[in-house]
């Protein structure tokens, strides 16, 4: 891939960050009613750019033209911003009062907790995402009679009275629509006008978000700027920079807040930070899929395998949300088989590495095993598949690759396995960010719902993901989006705050995010009730191009006569 981008001088943006400060007070005063036209003249423009988006970010990872992975591009660039201009319009359109919390069903946890539902949320999710849910829990303390003041916090100050921020904003890399979400979350729920520093991996969406995001660049509450690392270090440096923001690498989040070198090394000891600004972060994660053993049939067994492998090798595997860990029961007896059956889907997954640095992480984690397995995958890298006990370096580094190591262990029966399970993620795997559990519905009404409340509980994970991907909690607006809370500067791991979270919520600890085992028609067959097929986002998914783009259109304007098409490719796919 040709990684173009333009440099830009230190006097241009000198100049982008003193026309967000003349602004930032206006913008944090700007009206609801402008706020939702806003959001409304945003959708408008990203459906013109939407499928040159989509094209011309498919072309530079490579994929061949007209693949279905194609959906890859449109689910999580412009339906993921689109989705959240509507879940921000939903809360405006009844932030009076903090009326939109009235909608949220809430309930209390058998340990105290108070989650509310956050998902389905209306007819349409309920529909289209049939049998998916989302709980958002919240931190101990928030309950239900305070939850308002723990809401749309930064509209309780006066219009006249509130005061805004200039942010930074370091975009990532690999996924579209990370940037200007993490933007939309700084403006619509703190009113922080952005400076949003592009990637060079992804420099190539900046025309595209310049054009879907033009009604807030009128208004001098943003500036999209490109560059490289030391144009970004200038930034964070800057005396008008009041907030940062940044999805990315640790050790990027370690070099601002420390400095690096010796530095870095003595003010860390210290604890002396050498950038003392509010800096909110998302750095990924080693993240697990525990697989708890269950009557699993042989298509439960090869629908399961995809499930697997598009956690690993969606977007070729350059996810802060990658499964990078599957944990097992020593001893299960249909665990090779699913381990075959993943291998099949992985030959078929023939996409090339296109991230930079790919090569040599790859290279370097097979050095650290002499018991890898290279699971083929055509003239695309093979899929590098290690245990994870052979090296610490499995359990503390987030590879970024086609990569990923296996782990079993000892249990007497599901639910000792699911508790052991748990506490190794909680205490051998580095990061908080997300983690996956895949459970037989017989097993789970073995150990009971509550029981498996309490254990989930204890997994300290910012996303937790049930017969689901975590990267569902990515693409769904409502829920936040970022590591367990607890994390500090000094031991960063996955990061600081969360993101997105349409709803406005604070204190948030998790969400959690259950699906259905089995897809629709099977599903049925064991009285299942649900109408989910094959997920649009499984990278094995024949239709997720066609239904990435329909699923975008009806984001815009959701209506009854867009369904038919939906359906009928979701069918197929």
């Amino acid at each position: 891939m040709n990684v173009t981008h333009a440099f830009t001088d230190h006097t241009t943006l000198d100049t982008a960050l003193q026309e967000l400060d003349a602004a930032k007070h206006d913008w944090a005063r700007v009206s609801v009613a402008e706020r939702q036209a806003i959001l409304s003249e945003i959708k408008d423009a990203l459906l013109l750019v939407a499928e040159e988006w989509a094209r011309t970010a498919s072309r530079a990872k490579q994929l061949p033209e007209g693949s279905p992975l194609e959906g890859e591009e449109w689910l999580s660039g412009p339906y993921a911003l689109m989705s959240a201009c509507n879940g921000l319009s939903q809360t405006l359109a009844k932030i009076e009062g903090k009326a939109f919390l009235n909608h949220l069903p809430r309930r209390q946890l058998p340990n105290g907790q108070l989650a509310l539902k956050v998902m389905p949320h209306s007819i349409w999710d309920r529909l289209l995402l049939s049998g998916v849910s989302a709980d958002i829990w919240m931190q101990p303390g928030v309950t239900d009679a305070n939850l308002p003041a723990h809401a749309a916090i930064a509209y309780d100050i006066p219009v006249t009275e509130r005061q805004g921020k200039v942010a930074l904003i370091l975009g990532a890399g690999n996924i579209a629509s990370i940037a200007p979400l993490d933007v939309f979350h700084k403006l619509f729920n703190e009113n922080q006008v952005c400076i949003l520093k592009m990637n060079p991996v992804n420099d190539y969406l900046t025309p595209f978000l310049k054009t879907a995001l033009a009604p807030l660049i009128r208004r001098n509450a943003l500036r999209i700027v490109s560059g490289d690392g030391a144009t970004g270090a200038y930034l964070t440096e800057h005396p008008l920079v009041e907030e940062m923001h940044i999805t990315g690498a640790q050790a990027t989040h370690d070099a601002i807040v420390w400095g690096t070198g010796e530095e870095g090394r003595r003010n860390r000891a210290s604890g002396t930070p050498r950038n003392n600004r509010r800096f909110t972060s998302e750095l990924g994660a080693v993240c697990p899929t525990i697989v708890v053993p269950g009557p699993w049939s042989r298509a439960d067994i090869r629908f399961q395998a995809e499930h697997i492998v598009t956690q690993k090798l969606h977007n070729s595997g350059f996810n802060c949300i990658a499964c990078q860990v599957i944990i097992t029961q020593r001893g299960w007896e249909l665990g090779p088989a699913l381990f075959e059956a993943a291998k099949a889907v992985v030959a078929r997954s023939a996409r090339p590495a296109y991230y930079p640095g790919a090569v040599d992480r790859m290279e370097i984690y097979m050095a650290k095993s002499s018991e890898r397995v290279k699971l083929p995958r055509g003239d695309a890298p093979a899929l590098i598949v290690t245990e994870t006990g052979d090296s610490d370096y499995f359990r503390e580094a987030e590879v970024f690759a086609p990569a990923m190591s296996r782990t079993r262990l000892a249990a007497s029966d599901p639910e000792d396995f699911l508790r052991r399970a748990v506490a190794y993620a909680n205490d051998q795997l580095h990061g908080t960010l997300g983690a996956n559990i895949l459970i037989h519905p017989k097993t789970l009404r073995s150990i009971g719902r509550g029981r498996f409340t309490e254990i989930i509980a204890e997994l300290r994970y910012g996303t937790i993901a049930v017969n689901a991907w975590t990267a569902l909690g990515f693409l769904l607006a409502p829920c936040p989006w970022g590591a367990f809370p607890g994390h500090s500067l000094k031991d960063v791991q996955s990061g600081i705050g969360t993101v997105h979270n349409c709803r406005m919520l604070e204190k948030t600890e998790r969400t959690v995010i259950e699906a259905p085992f089995r897809p629709f028609p099977r599903n049925l067959l064991s009285g299942g009730r649900t109408l989910l097929p094959r997920p649009p986002w499984f990278i094995t998914n024949r239709r997720q191009d066609r239904l990435g783009k329909l699923l975008v259109d009806f984001q815009h304007r959701p209506g009854w006569s867009k369904l038919p098409k939906i359906f009928m490719n979701a069918l197929r796919g």
